[in-house]
């Protein structure tokens, strides 16, 4: 059955609801077309969620409501973005957890500028690149210990919040500490991912009686308690980021990698720290989107608009052949890139500016052949870059603060590496470091690896218009083009934006050295029409169906003139907008 025909189906009633009330003399002739439309396209899942004073938009309906509690307690967009990210740590460990890293972006409506933050962390400073080789690794292995690198988050919290926030940390965090004792419902789709990580990390000491219920995943609507996590979040919220670097759990996280065989140490956490940066943006039909800087990848969506924006896309169509064509064209230049260039700018220099620009978008797009697929891209010279499970929240207040926060474990879970009574999982995000050592995203020791998980921001006219993400590894890019696309160029509104099929394009070439073959596959959601495929595949496309990730979508929206937000969320998790 076709996914949207639920749909389709609550569009035709619509329509005879319509029809009567127009029948009998109730509604006039425009009310009638209005109601004809009822969502709008007919893949909406629903209609936009819109509220006057606050929103919240997580993957969790449980965590939007704590986020909306704090707004309602008087905490402000910052205070609420820190409750839902701890409130998803418990919740949706599948994703994300104070084992990995952070990054946010952040609208200030009293300096009415944007602020980004890079809370990622670093490599070991104990292991090298060439430990790796000689004890015959050609690559980071994806669990254990090996590619455990500093989790970010806590200290991306204390960041965030010693500049922005309002309410007191402990009262931030309580509402996690009392599900984490209490316990809550697990969500069907937490549940199955849950149940697909337990073989793969159950051989990691402190995984299994930590994160299983007699050796099994929770249930589909079981009771999910952690009192080790909801101890952890206690010693945070009153001695703050401190206990968690330099303190007990600190050594406690050390001691466990170490008699595991790994190399991250006690030095290492309470030397780290997160770093302030200048988000960059490109201007697309007047719209300016915002990323961070490298080592994420965010700018690929930057470079993706750029190639796309001499284009006539509107004209072609939503899921015309044509639209994916060149959208796909544009990722395939634009992450050779990605391969080549994108790296810990504190170790290598990434020409930033130069690949973001739009003469290097116009020499670039050159490579574009409309009526055939391109089988292989070089890298460019702007001198005349994978998998995983993440979460993505958005929030606003009153006030017109509104932050942009993704954080992830990297794979699903993580590395399996789940330290004893502390009740979370240590990243893995290591893994997608290269051991080539001529590559600028080189495993060295004290390196942020290359980073998936990228926030987004857009303005208009110096106002803030968006704030969203797209959450799955490699489609993150994608993800942010084709929401932009489909809001500028086709006129969605912002829950079709992220209801409407997606295109997800495999094997570019990678930051940890594999290169494209053979052009790639171009995966297309349900809800594409036959002939197109037939089209793409006629001009070189190898056109696979339903693989994904198709990633997962919140966004925040505010209306310049009234100040109104208006909320959407990923219709293919289980997630929430709401607001007050």
């Amino acid at each position: 059955m076709h996914p949207f025909e639920p749909h389709a189906g609550r569009a035709a009633i619509g329509r005879s609801f319509a029809n009567l009330l127009l029948s009998l003399g109730l509604i006039t002739g425009a009310q009638a077309m209005a109601a004809d439309r009822v969502t709008g396209k007919p893949f909406a899942s629903r209609s936009e969620v819109i509220a006057p004073h606050g929103m919240v938009a997580s993957s969790h309906p449980l965590a939007t409501q704590i986020g909306l509690q704090i707004l309602k307690d008087g905490g402000n967009a910052i205070d609420a973005a820190i409750a839902v990210n701890a409130a998803l740590g418990l919740m949706e460990p599948t994703g994300n957890g104070i084992g990995g890293d952070l990054f946010a972006i952040v609208w200030d409506a009293e300096s009415k500028r944007l602020y980004g933050l890079n809370g990622s962390g670093r490599s070991p400073m104990g292991l090298t690149r060439e430990w790796f080789i000689e004890n015959g690794h050609d690559s980071i292995p994806a669990y254990g210990p090996l590619p455990v690198s500093v989790p970010g988050t806590v200290d991306g919290w204390f960041e965030l919040h010693e500049r922005f926030g309002g309410l007191p940390m402990a009262a931030i965090l309580q509402p996690t500490i009392d599900y984490a004792r209490n316990g809550h419902p697990v969500a069907e789709l937490i549940a199955f991912y849950w149940n697909l990580s337990v073989p793969r990390l159950d051989a990691y000491p402190g995984f299994t009686e930590q994160f299983t219920i007699d050796g099994r995943a929770p249930l589909k609507g079981e009771i999910w308690k952690n009192p080790n996590l909801a101890n952890t979040l206690e010693l945070i919220a009153k001695d703050g980021r401190d206990a968690f670097y330099e303190g007990q759990i600190a050594r406690t996280i050390a001691d466990y990698i170490e008699a595991q065989g790994g190399f991250l140490s006690y030095e290492d956490l309470a030397a780290h720290d997160s770093e302030w940066v200048e988000p960059v943006s490109t201007n697309y039909r007047g719209y300016d989107l915002w990323e961070l800087p490298p080592n994420g990848q965010g700018i690929a969506a930057l470079q993706m608009l750029n190639l796309m924006e001499p284009y006539d896309i509107t004209s072609m169509g939503f899921g015309s052949t044509d639209y994916i064509h060149l959208f796909t064209e544009a990722k395939k230049l634009a992450y050779e890139d990605r391969a080549r260039f994108y790296a810990d700018m504190a170790f290598v220099e990434v020409p930033v500016e130069q690949l973001i620009s739009k003469p290097y978008a116009a020499e670039r797009g050159k490579l574009i052949d409309m009526k055939r697929a391109a089988r292989t891209q070089p890298p460019g010279d702007p001198a005349a870059l994978a998998q995983g499970d993440t979460i993505y929240l958005t929030t606003a207040d009153d006030e017109g603060n509104m932050v942009s926060l993704i954080q992830s474990n990297y794979r699903g879970m993580g590395s399996g590496m789940a330290p004893p009574g502390l009740g979370f999982i240590l990243q893995d995000r290591g893994e997608l470091f290269s051991l080539d050592e001529n590559h600028p995203n080189r495993f060295e020791p004290g390196k942020r690896p290359f980073h998936t998980i990228i926030p987004a921001f857009v303005t208009r006219d110096g106002e803030p218009w968006l704030s969203f993400g797209v959450m799955g590894g490699d489609m993150q890019p994608q993800g942010h083009v084709q929401i932009l696309v489909n809001l500028i160029d086709f006129a969605m509104n912002l829950q079709e934006a992220g209801d409407a099929s997606r295109i997800y394009h495999t094997g570019s070439s990678e930051p940890t050295g594999e290169s494209m073959v053979n052009g790639g596959e171009l995966n297309l959601e349900t809800g594409f029409d036959y002939e197109v495929i037939r089209e793409l595949e006629g001009r070189g496309h190898n056109v696979e169906f339903a693989r994904g990730p198709y990633g997962g979508y919140q966004a925040i929206m505010r209306d310049p003139g009234s100040g109104v937000y208006y909320g959407a969320s990923e219709s293919r998790k289980d997630g929430q907008a709401a607001g007050y």
